[in-house]
């Protein structure tokens, strides 16, 4: 042991505060083992535990030391610990089961005590030599065990260095060894509460959650060089500079103060007409509504008395509703505020509104009743509507009517109107006090959706202004509670229901009542041949937990099946969550239809595609498929009106309906003979990732709210039973779809654990989508602080997402620097669409090619038009490619297919044309509506001429639609990176993304395109991008968005520097001067609502938006840029449609070589040709001519290669041989004509006639030829 101790690595106390001092590290020195025996006795002494690090060196010397320890009777009471990190695997596993061996004589009295001998993923401190004795146990090389140790302790010292200094944010770093051990770095600062992230190769740590994607340090990031003709160049220069001209000389003739009396003229007229209108004498008003009251009356009691009036009083007393009328009306009488909660079936919605409308009418003061009933969707507003004009024996429009989107049922006599919470919005915005309104009820409050939400604090801020209105919240489940808290301890009233016992069985029971086993093949979903990859991928271990695993694990590690048999525990155990299941529903259906009493089937899957993959399976089996036994039927959202019917329709005698469906059947409908329902648990749901700025869709828990009304299947409008066969439900979810008109049974596919685990209720749309146009509404309430307004929800959204949504709204140009509306804001935040559609819109009315960016407005806020059925998709996708055209346009494809449709209609054609295109008739007839809304909302804002050829004279210009599409979508922008097989995508916020299968770009192997603009992305896995068009450089940088000049000339910028364009500097100059011309000459249109003492601007944007003519200001309604802005639109044209997209791409590019961009234009100055330049300036040295050779590149370009005197030149890739061979001239030249950097006049860009190189070839050339004597 003694001449072992002599050479063998030793202890040594490590000199750093900042570590624990209870760690040694072993190093190889010459000093004697008895030294750092002692050392660590003496630590010993002081701590429990000792750990000993390997690392770079023998583990015979670690043993020795710890059998000196445990002889001086260390081991008895203290730890010691050993650490192979950074080794090798096969060292690691050599120096466990050495260490193991070596260590088998430590033992202490009591088992539980014994010391951890090894401890794998330890990080401990550094040998003083890189050495190692054992060849197994270091790499000799590279070293990187001891060298990983130094380096974590370094990032040790990094890290907590930047928690001590509150300025520092983050740690950048490029080195390779940070690359390398960059899961112990990460561990490491998790540790420290910090966050860690791996950019390619670039390591970031930080005291803010880090996203998935930073383009800052994206060396391939998108930088392109922008080429156009030099003769295109000089045309759009020259009638760019002709612009310039006249707008000088126009404005030498301007009067100043024209616009100002115009301004003061209409400011006068506007007083006076209101002053005209406030002469109206109230007490006339009031006698008119008391005779319309008395009306109402007569006609009430005239209904009730009748026999179909006494009828239908009879049900509606039956109602559980009718029990607690009176306890209601007193309640609502007495209190501001009252918060009522009822179970599915109590008749709450049709009945609560007309106990109020009824009491004021029979006292005779029905006219000064006005109530408006909130629902969160359109087909609930209309249905509810006309059940209760039914329940009143009017028409419906008269004393009841709705109003949602682009529909509408009412008249000057309505005084209960239904209407969707969006509708509501949009009145608040002109009428801040709701100053007509005596009731508003918010009816499915619980479902917490984004208007409901944005409502609530609207009229909780109102109600301290308006005493008199009354404010009924409703809901269908039992969390009352948080609504009363937040409205100050408003009342609360439950009204209880009817409902039949419902039994449900989970998964735990139905494996043990059907005998059905699990196991790891049996639970694998077949998606057919066209999804094969999908159900090769079930096969594949899962490595990544997502949330659905995630709560499986932990509920079922806290569950005991001691109840069920040991064949049930084992198929637990083998249960995959996150599968659908296709062949257990399969054995479940089976079980209903053989055993189970007659009744209907309600199945829930997650979506389109799982419904027709089942589907397909269960036709193919021999009961379930069979039509004489079994009627299969589809309920999703795509399918047309009269498809959906049939749902509704009994089936024969003797034949079970099956409906399979998504949770569009637990939000808007109910089936009146479903008994049975089988819940997968699962359904997808849209959330917003505020850190990447990205939403996604993916298959997510439901909430035990929805799980509990499962139960529960009826004939209702939100509970109210009625004898009708088509019946729409406000929101009774899954279990309350059986157990209300006869007893029901439930099937979760999931055990009770995992329900028990599920969340409460469903997480609030505030917090799961873009916030974009609610933060444009909460503007144009003239609303300060934007993240203060949202702090006052219930659940307020992150600031982040509110910080993502203003910084949109100030890219698109709704809002100004100080986040204040601006003209097109104030124009946006009204119109009933997406704001950066709207903006479409507005762009597309102001460059004369209106009619094809209607349509796609309009197909882009509805669902897509094109049918993509699971057996037929290869046909439908051809069909769309045809539309397409090879124009790299998802949306023209669009425009096509609408005008093809509109002339077939008219020659009577349209459902062979949609049924041979795989088109939705009823999405179409959408698009038409939403036309003509729009349309008339342009026209009322003039900024559509009366005359529709003026509109659209340049609509057959695509490359201008394509550049009114790009103002719209942007930032909606993904580079087009060729390689050598296939194309790569990129965005901003998100890097490498993928075209979504339908989409016409990707059937295509090339795009001609560098960039693609697109209105939508989701995360699935990863990030896929919607409709998509094909844009050149010259379009990006004009309608794109704002931009910026680099630090060199030549250089633009573009979304803070993401976006690098390097060009001409000439060019680059043409382009900064065109664009601000252009938003000049746009400023000059921009729709500006006048604002006047007497009357809102608000006010009258809410008038445009019910589509009643207003009076409007434009800062100069007339003008017609095409027609004063003449020569800017020409160069406009000529520069989007001109440019043929010759640039290419460069990566890792900072800034443009100066050298590179000077020796270009002098080389090509007045058209020279760079070889012929080349030639001579050889022959003048006496030289022969250079010889050029080409090699084609499989990036489909071109690399060229001079030779002359033994020296080469290299040029860039080009598209052509000719232009690659001019790039190799250039680069020779740029040798050529160097000077010394003493001689170089950076001013004097002239061509020298003799430079430094060219007397070095002359020089050589004459001393070559001399001779002696």
């Amino acid at each position: 042991m003694t001449s072992e101790a002599s050479t063998a690595p030793v202890v040594k106390q490590v000199k750093n505060e900042n570590l624990k001092k209870n760690r040694i590290q072993v190093s190889n020195t010459k000093k004697p083992l008895f030294f750092y025996v002692n050392l660590a006795k003496r630590y010993l002494q002081q701590n429990n535990e000792i750990e000993l690090s390997a690392l770079g060196m023998a583990i015979t010397t670690v043993v020795t030391i710890a059998e000196i320890l445990k002889n001086n009777g260390f081991a008895k009471e203290k730890s010691i610990l050993t650490s192979t990190v950074g080794m090798k695997d096969e060292a690691k596993g050599r120096i466990v089961h050495k260490a193991r061996e070596n260590f088998r004589w430590i033992k202490l009295p009591e088992p539980s005590s014994c010391p951890v001998i090894f401890r794998h993923g330890f990080c401990g401190y550094a040998a003083a030599e890189q050495f190692s004795d054992d060849e197994y146990e270091c790499d000799y090389e590279n070293h990187p065990a001891s060298s990983s140790v130094v380096n974590i302790d370094e990032w040790k010292w990094k890290l907590s260095m930047m928690l001590r200094n509150d300025k520092d944010q983050e740690i950048v770093s490029r080195d390779k060894r940070d690359r390398r051990d960059f899961e112990q770095i990460s561990r490491l600062a998790k540790h420290m509460g910090l966050y860690c992230e791996l950019y390619g190769k670039v390591v970031v740590a930080s005291k803010v959650p880090l996203p998935n994607y930073r383009p800052d340090l994206d060396d391939k990031r998108p930088q392109r060089e922008v080429v156009i003709p030099l003769s295109l160049q000089r045309r759009v220069e020259g009638l760019l500079q002709e612009h310039l001209d006249r707008t000088l000389l126009n404005s030498e003739k301007a009067d100043p103060n024209l616009s100002e009396l115009d301004t003061k003229h209409y400011v006068e007229n506007a007083n006076t007409d209101e002053n005209a209108d406030s002469f109206l004498d109230a007490s006339v008003m009031e006698k008119v509504l008391q005779r319309q009251g008395l009306r109402m009356r007569n006609m009430q009691r005239s209904w009730q008395e009748s026999p179909e009036g006494k009828r239908m009083l009879d049900f509606r007393r039956s109602l559980p509703t009718f029990r607690e009328k009176e306890r209601l009306l007193q309640a609502i009488a007495r209190n501001q505020v009252i918060v009522i909660s009822g179970e599915t079936g109590c008749g709450k919605t049709t009945q609560l509104p007309q106990y109020i409308l009824e009491s004021e009418v029979e006292s005779g003061r029905g006219a000064f009743c006005n109530i408006i009933c909130t629902q969160p969707r359109r087909i609930s507003a209309m249905a509810v509507a006309e059940r209760v004009s039914t329940e009143r024996g009017e028409p419906l429009g008269e004393t009841v009517g709705f109003k949602v989107r682009l529909e509408g049922k009412k008249s000057k006599n309505t005084h209960l109107l239904f209407c969707t919470s969006g509708i509501l919005l949009r009145r608040l915005l002109s009428d801040h006090s709701l100053g007509d309104i005596t009731h508003v009820f918010v009816d499915e409050i619980h479902e917490r959706g984004m208007n409901e939400d944005f409502l609530l604090i609207v009229l909780k801020d109102l109600l301290p202004r308006r005493r008199d209105l009354r404010l009924i919240l409703m809901s269908a489940t039992l969390n009352a509670d948080l609504f009363s808290d937040y409205f100050g301890g408003a009342p609360m009233i439950h009204i209880p229901g009817f409902t039949y016992p419902v039994t449900a069985h989970f998964l735990e029971d139905i494996l043990e009542m059907t005998g059905y086993k699990l196991n790891s093949f049996n639970q694998i979903d077949d998606y057919g041949q066209e999804k094969m990859w999908k159900t090769q991928r079930q096969l594949a271990p899962r490595k990544r937990k997502n949330q659905i695993t995630t709560l499986v694990e932990e509920a079922l590690n806290k569950s005991n099946f001691e109840n069920y048999s040991s064949a049930v525990v084992e198929s637990l155990s083998c249960w995959a969550p996150d599968c659908v299941g296709f062949n257990f529903i399969e054995a479940v259906l089976c079980h209903i239809c053989r055993k189970e009493r007659p009744g209907a089937v309600l199945v829930f899957m997650t979506g389109w595609e799982d419904i027709s993959c089942l589907r397909d399976q269960l036709k193919a089996h021999p009961l379930l498929g069979d039509p004489n036994r079994v009627l299969l039927l589809i309920c999703h959202g795509s399918m047309a009106t009269s498809e959906q019917r049939l749902i509704f329709e009994k089936s024969p005698p003797n034949v079970r309906k099956i409906v399979l469906a998504t949770n569009m059947a637990e939000a808007s409908i109910t089936i009146n003979d479903i008994v049975y329902v089988v819940d997968c648990g699962k359904a997808k749901e849209t959330t917003y990732d505020a850190l990447n700025n990205t939403p996604c869709l993916l298959p997510s828990w439901i909430s035990q709210a929805s799980a509990r009304q499962c139960k529960g299947f009826d004939a209702q409008i939100d509970g109210r039973c009625f004898p009708t066969k088509f019946m729409v439900l406000a929101n009774p979810e899954r279990r309350g779809r059986a157990g209300r008109v006869q007893p029901g049974v439930c099937y979760h596919l999931y055990p009770r654990c995992v329900y028990e685990a599920f969340s409460e209720y469903q997480l609030p749309e505030l917090l799961r989508t873009p916030l974009n146009s609610l933060c444009l509404q909460i503007k144009s309430l003239q609303v300060e602080s934007t993240i203060d307004f949202l702090s006052a929800a219930l659940q307020p959204p992150e600031p982040l997402a509110v910080r993502n949504a203003v910084e949109f709204l100030k890219m698109i140009g709704a809002l100004d620097e100080n986040e204040n509306l601006t003209h097109l804001g104030k124009f946006l935040s009204v119109l009933p669409v997406d704001p950066k559609l709207g903006k479409m819109l507005v762009m597309g009315s102001i460059f004369s090619c209106f009619d094809p960016v209607l349509t796609i407005v309009a197909g882009l806020s509805v669902r897509d038009p094109f049918l993509l059925p699971q057996d037929k998709k290869d046909l439908a996708g051809s069909a769309k490619s045809r539309f397409s055209a090879k124009d790299y346009s998802d949306h023209m494809a669009l425009v096509r297919a609408y005008e093809g449709w509109k002339d077939a209609e008219r020659e009577g054609s349209a459902y062979e044309y949609c049924w041979r295109n795989f088109l939705s008739a009823q999405t179409l007839q959408a698009i038409h509506s939403l036309r003509k809304q729009f349309t008339y909302i342009l026209k009322d804002a003039q900024l559509l001429d009366a005359d529709e050829s003026i509109n659209n004279r340049l609509s057959h210009n695509q490359s201008l639609v394509r550049a009114v599409i790009c103002s719209g979508l942007f930032p909606g922008i993904a580079s087009v990176v060729h390689r050598e097989t296939s194309m790569s995508f990129k965005t901003m916020d998100d890097g490498q993304v993928f075209l979504y299968a339908n989409s016409v770009n990707a059937r295509y192997q090339t795009i001609p395109y560098p960039w693609l603009v697109f209105g939508e992305k989701v995360k699935v896995n990863t990030v896929f991008i919607r409709d998509s068009t094909g844009v050149s450089d010259s379009i990006l940088i004009l309608f794109g968005g704002g931009i910026d000049c680099g630090g060199m000339a030549g250089n633009i910028k573009m979304l803070g520097g993401y976006i690098d364009f390097f060009m001409d500097p000439n060019l680059s100059e043409c382009y900064v001067k065109l664009k601000e011309e252009l938003e000049k000459l746009l400023q000059q249109k921009s729709p500006e609502l006048q604002n006047t003492e007497g009357r809102d601007g608000i006010e009258m944007l809410f008038c445009l938006c019910c589509l009643l003519p207003i009076k409007q200001e434009l800062q100069d309604p007339g003008l017609d840029i095409n027609k004063e802005g003449k020569y800017l639109m020409l160069a406009v044209q000529e520069l989007v449609s001109g440019d043929q997209c010759e640039g290419r791409f460069v990566f890792g590019r900072e800034s443009k070589k100066p050298r590179e961009s000077s020796d270009r234009e002098r080389f090509t100055k007045d058209g020279t040709n760079p070889k012929s330049l080349l030639q001579t300036l050889l022959m003048r040295a006496g030289h022969s001519p250079p010889k050029y050779k080409t090699k084609h590149l499989k990036t489909n370009e071109f690399r060229a290669l001079v030779e002359f005197k033994g020296m080469q030149f290299v040029g860039k890739p080009k598209r052509n041989k000719v232009l690659s061979e001019k790039d190799a001239a250039i680069e020779a030249l740029a040798w050529l004509t160097q000077t010394s950097e003493d001689n170089h006049d950076e001013d004097n860009k002239s061509l020298p006639d003799v430079t430094d190189n060219m007397l070095k070839l002359l020089g050589k050339r004459r001393r070559s030829k001399r001779r002696p004597g």
